[in-house]
């Protein structure tokens, strides 16, 4: 039997190539005689800019930018030709901040601006990979940085300047009169076709927005969350009205007309990715589109599966997020037109048969159930990842003719 393995990474636990390889190992150690191919995938959260680079080829540059905290963080992008693509985790994401100091009301997306604001210069079309985020301040602290970088010297009052670059608990108290500027910054972007990948395509605000729906894991208590849902609010409305009437370009459709007022870009599907990046860059005439879509077709996912008789995909945590964008669901979609089965294999699979049916996926497997299991997972996690796909492979593979 010919076996692709296509995962996603496993949180900050593995990479997807990581994944990949441990998914790999084991299931040539249940199914030997199985041939087993690799093909790592990304929906614009970690392992974006790796997953392309390997595909696309193209030069890697290092940037240095500002970490969630405030701290350096040294991100890396990578430019195909006229093309460049940036993965916001380098500069936002979970892993640049210990457990024990997650605070999404303090978190700043402002590294994820001057990320942007470096690789400008030269290209034609910038793709931004949004996930894995360890902010959720609606992209407040990416504007601050572009302004910085674009507008004249004191555009930003420096009193704005300190709620946007402060986290999401400082926007609630911002007005229209503090966001004048939008429409200039807007404006010097208009040469760039920039396209944000985002992992998910919820909202910004709402029960699966950027608060409700993610804030937790990033180490918000109930009551920060529903602060942080207030503050984005109102923030997003000051916003979108500062910034008037837009033409959406492309994505047009999605607002329902051409001339859409900028107040709906809120509702825009993956405008809550990565704490309200997606909302940010939209509001700087962004198209957003599902990163997995975009790396599945870059590495030619279709191909890859006609080739093979079942497709194992992955990640660490299988929920209902897992069918809004991530890869899982863009796996089972990619195989259902060549009837190749389409196996999940996960850290833990929190949704539930019917739901995983009706998004393509033949089975789902955990690696560990229980909070205690799960912890002792996270000691080796290729070990336990490539222990259960044995056991996968056991079950999935036809025994050798004689």
């Amino acid at each position: 039997m010919r076996v692709l393995m296509a995962p996603d990474g496993f949180g900050t636990s593995l990479t997807p190539a990581q994944a990949a390889d441990a998914l790999r190992a084991g299931w040539s150690d249940g199914a030997p005689h199985d041939v087993v191919d690799v093909c790592p995938l990304a929906d614009g959260g970690p392992g974006f800019v790796a997953t392309l680079h390997a595909t696309l080829g193209g030069d890697l540059e290092p940037v240095t930018v500002t970490g969630p905290l405030g701290e350096p963080a040294l991100a890396a992008v990578l430019r195909v030709g006229s093309t460049v693509h940036v993965e916001s985790a380098h500069a936002v994401g979970l892993a640049l901040v210990p457990e024990d100091r997650r605070d999404p009301t303090r978190t700043t997306s402002r590294g994820a601006g001057e990320l942007l604001a470096a690789v400008l210069p030269g290209a034609h079309r910038v793709v931004v990979g949004l996930g894995g985020s360890a902010t959720n301040d609606a992209g407040a602290g990416l504007l601050l940085a572009l302004a910085d970088a674009l507008l004249p010297a004191g555009t930003v009052a420096p009193d704005v300047a300190a709620r946007l670059g402060g986290g999401g608990g400082a926007l609630g108290s911002l007005g229209v009169d503090d966001l004048r500027w939008l429409p200039d910054l807007r404006a010097a972007l208009r040469g760039t076709d920039l396209v944000a990948a985002v992992d998910v395509d919820v909202p910004l605000l709402g029960l699966q927005g950027a608060s409700a729906g993610f804030s937790a894991q990033k180490g918000a208590t109930q009551e920060q969350a529903q602060d942080l849902e207030r503050a984005l609010g109102a923030f997003a409305h000051a916003a979108t009205t500062a910034l008037g009437p837009v033409r959406t370009g492309p994505g047009a459709d999605l607002l329902g007309s051409p001339d859409a007022r900028a107040g709906r870009l809120s509702a825009l599907p993956g405008a809550g990715a990565a704490g309200g990046l997606g909302f940010a860059l939209a509001l700087l005439g962004a198209r957003l589109l599902p990163g997995a879509r975009l790396v599945a077709d870059a590495v030619d996912l279709p191909g890859r599966i006609a080739a093979h008789d079942l497709v194992v995909t992955g990640e660490g945590r299988t929920d209902w997020q897992s069918l809004h964008g991530k890869v899982v669901a863009e796996v089972a979609a990619r195989a259902l037109p060549y009837a190749v089965p389409a196996v999940v294999v996960s850290g833990e699979v929190l949704v539930g048969r019917r739901e995983l049916s009706a998004a393509g996926i033949t089975a789902a497997y955990a690696v560990a159930d229980g909070t205690d299991a799960v912890r002792a997972a996270l000691g080796d996690p290729a070990g336990t990842l490539r222990a259960r796909a044995a056991r996968v492979a056991r079950t999935w593979s036809p025994a050798r003719a004689s």
